[in-house]
């Protein structure tokens, strides 16, 4: 009986002085963080109807995203480059409505060298899955052109935008969401 409860006390020790090592964090990036550093031509009110004729995609005409060491005084390596994977845009209601479009996501590709960056042009942030479907298809002339939720003729949406990638040495990573706001009408 002795002996098991040694065994007990050692095992309590074990647990205890590991859970209170300042490192919590067990994830590993590969030495890198990528982050979105620019982005133009970004729309910030948008008609409904007229995204749908123009081909049923709001795009983005440039964003950048950086492959930035996370130790930049370290030693580096191009097993440190990453693989881009795809990106996904997630939605909040900036107005008292609840009801959200789906997520949008893509697969994308590129390889974005440690201390470099990869450029995108005309980027789709939104489809017709998020356009044809409540409450952004409230607001089509052919459904009253209001949101039935809230009754009115706009919707104000949070996008959250980040993309995903690998090292080449396999870790994950992915960049902190860029967040902005875009205001559809009819």
């Amino acid at each position: 009986m002795r002996k098991v409860a040694n065994i007990l006390l050692i095992a309590c020790l074990v647990v205890v002085f590991t859970a209170c090592e300042s490192r919590t964090d067990r994830t590993d990036s590969g030495g890198v963080l990528l982050s979105i550093t620019d982005f133009d031509g970004l729309p910030i009110a948008l008609g409904v109807n007229s995204a749908l004729a123009g081909g049923g995609f709001v795009q983005v005409e440039e964003i950048r995203v950086a492959n930035v060491a996370a130790n930049p005084t370290g030693d580096i390596s191009d097993l440190m480059n990453v693989e881009m994977v795809s990106y996904e845009v997630t939605f909040s209601r900036a107005d008292q409505g609840t009801r959200l479009p789906p997520k949008f996501t893509r697969g994308i590709f590129g390889v974005v060298p440690v201390g470099g960056e990869i450029s995108y042009d005309d980027l789709p942030i939104l489809g017709p899955d998020q356009l044809l479907v409540p409450p952004l298809s409230d607001l089509l002339f052919e459904q009253g052109g209001t949101d039935s939720e809230t009754g009115q003729s706009k919707i104000a949406l949070n996008l959250s935008l980040r993309f995903f990638g690998r090292t080449l040495s396999g870790n994950a990573v992915e960049t902190v969401p860029a967040r902005f706001t875009i205001e559809f009408t009819p």
